[in-house]
């Protein structure tokens, strides 16, 4: 195979990535809605009982509002990761991707422009998100805008590639919608996504154990840190770490050789 037919592969599964979320409306006003429903409405709430104003270890002066918006922006990534691997799910039934899979190509070379095609959805998602927060008064670094742009490819790739991991694992449609429900919201709640670590060690040592387990934790710290132009070392490590285990368990699960299609399936598809 010539560069040229890589390229042409590449070119056309990410721009059906991207006409497929043009063509679903509904799908970007529900990723915008729900964060901003965290961030308007739960957000009161959690802000009056916490009480929080100045959030230690940052060392600028976060409300609650904008501690909450990595978080968000993380949870939008997630949510975006998990409809693409529903949608590979749903190729995988009706064809489209069985057919995608016998293409002359690499199957991880495959299976990695689709998950860069959804990641740059999300990416997508997040920018807009932060536009109409900016609308509603949170107030963001301009320079964190661009600063934040490599964390979020990270982080994208990372929580993309576990949705394509557990993609593999279903069989049926059906399955699915627990399935997400079962990762994502233990995931985003037992995480730094709406409470500082420190706050929740105070109230539970074993809740916070987990949560220095959960690798959402770290995406969420990555984003946070670059979003006010700082880095973090460990949440570097740990999401690109994640990525390699998420990434790499997903081209051995989609492989008919080995993995566990060929064990759904009796062969190559």
């Amino acid at each position: 195979m010539k560069t040229s037919h890589y390229i042409r592969a590449f070119k056309g599964i990410v721009w059906r990535e991207i006409l497929r979320f043009l063509q679903q409306r509904e799908r970007f006003f529900a990723a915008l809605v729900r964060p901003l429903i965290w961030l308007f409405v739960f957000a009161a709430g959690f802000r009056a009982a916490l009480g929080l104003s100045i959030i230690p270890p940052y060392q600028t002066y976060i409300t609650y509002d904008t501690y909450i918006v990595p978080g968000l922006i993380a949870m939008i990534q997630l949510f975006a990761g998990m409809q693409s691997s529903l949608s590979m799910v749903y190729d995988r039934e009706m064809g489209s991707m069985r057919i995608l899979l016998t293409a002359p190509l690499p199957r991880w070379f495959l299976l990695l422009s689709r998950l860069i095609g959804s990641t740059i959805v999300s990416i997508f998602q997040v920018y807009a998100f932060l536009l109409v927060a900016k609308l509603f008064g949170i107030d963001i670094p301009l320079m964190g805008h661009i600063l934040v742009f490599p964390a979020l490819v990270l982080s994208g790739l990372m929580l993309g590639s576990l949705g394509m991991l557990l993609s593999s694992t279903i069989r049926q449609l059906e399955n699915f919608a627990g399935v997400m429900n079962f990762v994502i919201f233990p995931m985003f709640f037992m995480s730094s996504a709406l409470y500082p670590l420190w706050k929740i060690k105070e109230s539970s040592v074993p809740l916070y154990n987990f949560c220095q387990f959960n690798p959402f934790t770290y995406a969420v710290e990555l984003i946070r840190f670059a979003l006010y132009a700082e880095f973090n070392g460990m949440a570097f490590m740990v999401v690109c770490a994640a990525l390699l285990v998420f990434l790499g368990t997903a081209f051995w699960a989609y492989d008919p050789t080995r993995g566990i299609t060929a064990r759904k399936t009796g062969g190559p598809p």
